[in-house]
């Protein structure tokens, strides 16, 4: 039988942890509220050290550590938080970091890790890959392996984050918080089950990268053949012996979300909410606009991180903006004379839609003698003016498509 982490782990860490992390804010969330009929909060571990809730588990477990086993260095494999946290928490006990992430992390990630004095090594494509990795050369080399969730002490790292909410929102009803090796929704359940029996713990993972619902039906860890998913943070391809056992034991329900509710959360929080917050961090969110989970508020969301890359932000909020009905793409034919183009762009901008791009082509061999092709993106006030902006261009002899359509 695996042994649980319990309350008093997470208490202890939470000791460990005075005067090194944040008493992170709760934030009432307006539009959550009103879709939701009651209060609900945002719980900002974006606005933790280093970028996310990670540094807690990741110090607590190394700042245990003996001096023997500073000296050996540590060494971890990450997507980019657990990366931050590790180094972060490395060098504030004076221990030597090496971190494995793979090749395609994100590039402020991988900046400020080394910025945080560990030593970087790219390897593999996945999380998974880079574990490997990691695990290899702390044989090699007697360095410490720091897992990014499958540990006790990190376990318990994690949970502080529910005892501040707890704290902070007495009445809670319903904690949601994204999930990917699940450590933190394995800590985070640990206090809250304990203080609070009747709080519901809801994971969230994206649906694209779910380990947790088929290993949860087969009644053990499965690995799953393939997964990828804008939110990085949470794109683990296996559940943690150790995390599997408090999912199962502990969270009431796993769910899951599209990436399109992922870029409509990230875009809610970032317009209304003012919170810049990664993928990973906004799933919590994504569930509850989508409508993923029946929750009795009050209830609490948390913000895991917010170390988001601002390449991928641009193509997050254009996409967001797209699953909103606020940005088209759409492909419009028409005869190719003088005047055409001015003509079709006064149209649209008579119904007050703001044209982003156009590209004009001729070249096209499925268009007939004398007709051209302009695609255009447009930013509309949402789906029901796009819908009055492409009615009204069909009216008037244009044949639209959306990019995409046959």
């Amino acid at each position: 039988m695996t042994e649980l982490v319990g309350l008093a782990d997470v208490q202890a860490a939470r000791e460990l942890l005075a005067g090194v992390t944040r008493t992170t804010p709760l934030e009432p969330s307006r539009p959550l509220s009103a879709a939701l009929g009651g209060p609900v909060w945002l719980k900002c571990e974006n606005l933790q050290r280093a970028g996310s809730y990670k540094v807690r588990g990741a110090y607590v477990r190394i700042s245990r550590l003996s001096a023997e086993e500073r000296a050996r260095g540590v060494v971890a494999a990450s997507a980019g938080n657990h990366a931050q946290g590790v180094a972060l928490a490395a060098g504030l006990v004076g221990a030597r970091a090496t971190v494995f992430m793979p090749v395609n992390a994100p590039l402020p990630k991988v900046a400020a890790t080394k910025g945080y004095g560990a030593q970087i090594e790219l390897v593999g494509n996945t999380v998974d890959e880079s574990l490997v990795a990691a695990q290899t050369f702390a044989e090699r080399t007697g360095a410490v392996f720091i897992h990014p969730f499958d540990h006790p002490d990190v376990i318990a790292g994690q949970g502080t984050v529910a005892l501040e909410i707890l704290e902070q929102c007495p009445d809670v009803r319903t904690i949601v918080t994204g999930v990917g090796g699940g450590g933190l929704v394995s800590g985070m359940a640990v206090a809250a089950k304990a203080l609070r029996p009747d709080v519901r713990v809801i994971g969230v993972q994206a649906a694209s990268a779910a380990a947790f619902p088929p290993s949860l039906r087969a009644g053990e860890p499965l690995r799953l053949p393939s997964f990828a998913t804008i939110a990085d943070g949470i794109a683990v391809g296996r559940p943690g012996e150790l995390t599997f056992t408090h999912v199962r034991k502990l969270v009431d329900d796993v769910v899951t979300v599209s990436e399109e509710d992922i870029s409509r959360a990230l875009l809610m929080l970032l317009e209304r909410g003012k919170q810049v917050v990664e993928p990973a961090g906004a799933v919590g969110v994504a569930a509850l606009l989508a409508g993923a989970v029946e929750v009795t508020t009050p209830v609490v969301a948390v913000l895991s991180g917010g170390n988001i890359d601002p390449l991928l932000m641009l193509r997050v909020i254009e996409h967001g903006l797209a699953a909103a009905g606020r940005f088209l793409r759409i492909t419009v034919r028409c005869t190719d004379r003088p005047g055409q183009l001015a003509s079709l762009l006064g149209e649209i901008a008579e119904h007050r839609a703001n044209v982003v791009d156009v590209v004009h082509q001729r070249a096209n061999p499925h268009l007939r003698l004398g007709e051209v092709e302009v695609a255009l993106s447009v930013e509309t006030r949402g789906v029901e003016h796009s819908d009055t902006l492409i009615s009204a261009l069909r009216a008037s002899g244009y044949q639209v498509v959306f990019t995409g359509e046959g």
